[in-house]
């Protein structure tokens, strides 16, 4: 029987291959060609890693728990036309993404899928079998998929039932009373026209959903409240809160080696704060938040596992992206002086101190601890080439 990884090899489009986790397992010369990444830059990674494809309006296709795990999950091929894909050198490329499923009974080499990929040809193939789920992008630029593809939400003539529909997505698994909807989103409005209001964009947002091919109710009704149907939507925060979890289990039970891949995917999520178009919003301050915190943590989290393998330019990357967003965690600051000190490079490990102490009095009027002070005596007594 002919192996999956010849079937990609052999292939007269761009192809690869994945497994159960949506590993990349193989990947052709005609995808190295259309995209400019060599099967060495993306063996292993995740195909939403590597591909990153996105639909006409910008709102992302490929995540660690897309719409075609699902189809391939069920044996079920996937497609989808007039995607774009970053090439290598940092161009668009335009495609259009097929499939075929590998029975797990036949000689498969772990493999779940191959996935083709080929310029965009605005052709009128079959779409992909239907998941029925509203995919919401909460995480950076806000974004709504459905299985007919992105739902462009900017030519909307009424912004509120927008804004109702991120107010409820933020408080899911919640039932929002009315006046609370209304005062929300109409501040100081008299409660009967607050109502009335609220009845007229819950009717356009549910016209406009069941107009761009979204099957379920989204938005379902309890007695004089609304909420959020959980079973009828898929959101990339608790997608990457799950990853995150997964991380935290595996680095208990396994070990820093398998507990990096989930908390990669969990960062990969991360594209931005939450609802970061709304930055007046204050009924989403507190998730922003705790979410910005979370990612943080995540990153801290891989710089120190990172270390645990002795990869320590790694953990001082993973530094250097919490730092770019926010300046003041000095923890952050005294890892980051420790692992470029491991690396021998003494000079910018007391160049990080010094950026530390500038950042704490410009921003909070205050001076480094004891403890990054300790750290920095200690590597400015060292010789240039001696390690912590």
């Amino acid at each position: 029987m002919v192996s999956a990884d010849s079937l990609v090899q052999y292939a007269a489009d761009a192809a690869l291959a994945v497994d159960a986790n949506l590993r990349v397992t193989a990947w052709n010369a005609r995808a190295e060609e259309l995209l400019g990444y060599s099967e060495a830059d993306v063996l292993g990674a995740g195909c939403w890693s590597a591909l990153g494809l996105i639909l006409a309006g910008g709102a992302p296709l490929c995540t660690p728990d897309c719409a075609a795990k699902l189809c391939f999950s069920r044996c079920l091929p996937y497609t989808a036309q007039g995607c774009r894909c970053r090439h290598k050198d940092g161009h668009w490329v335009d495609l259009d993404l097929s499939s075929i499923t590998i029975p797990q009974n036949g000689a498969s080499d772990g493999v779940l899928a191959i996935l083709f990929l080929r310029p965009a040809q605005g052709s009128n193939q079959a779409s992909p079998p239907s998941t029925g789920l509203l995919r919401i992008f909460t995480l950076g630029h806000f974004g709504l998929v459905a299985d007919s593809g992105g739902i462009e939400t900017g030519g909307w003539h009424r912004k509120q039932p927008l804004a109702l529909l991120k107010y409820l997505v933020t408080n899911r698994g919640h039932a929002i009373h009315a006046e609370v909807l209304s005062e929300a989103l109409w501040p100081g409005v008299p409660v009967e026209q607050g109502r009335g209001r609220l009845k007229v964009a819950v009717h356009f947002l549910r016209q406009q959903l069941r107009q761009a091919g979204v099957e379920r109710p989204v938005i379902e009704t309890r007695q004089a409240s609304y909420a959020i149907r959980r079973d009828a939507v898929w959101v990339d925060a608790d997608t990457f809160e799950s990853l995150a979890q997964e991380g935290e289990a595996l680095e208990r039970r396994a070990g820093p080696s398998q507990a990096l891949p989930r908390y990669r995917d969990a960062e990969a999520l991360y594209r931005g704060e939450y609802l970061e178009e709304d930055p007046y919003a204050d009924w989403c301050v507190v998730e922003r938040e705790r979410l910005r915190e979370r990612y943080l943590g995540i990153l801290e989290k891989m710089a120190g596992l990172y270390a645990t393998l002795g990869m320590f330019q790694d953990a001082a990357y993973q530094c250097r992206k919490a730092l770019v967003r926010e300046p003041c965690r000095e923890g952050v600051h005294r890892a980051l002086m420790g692992y470029l000190w491991r690396m021998g490079r003494r000079d910018e490990a007391l160049a990080q101190f010094r950026a530390c102490a500038q950042v704490l009095s410009r921003e909070l009027g205050a001076e480094p601890s004891a403890e990054t002070t300790r750290l920095y005596q200690r590597i400015l007594q060292s010789s240039t080439n001696t390690k912590a």
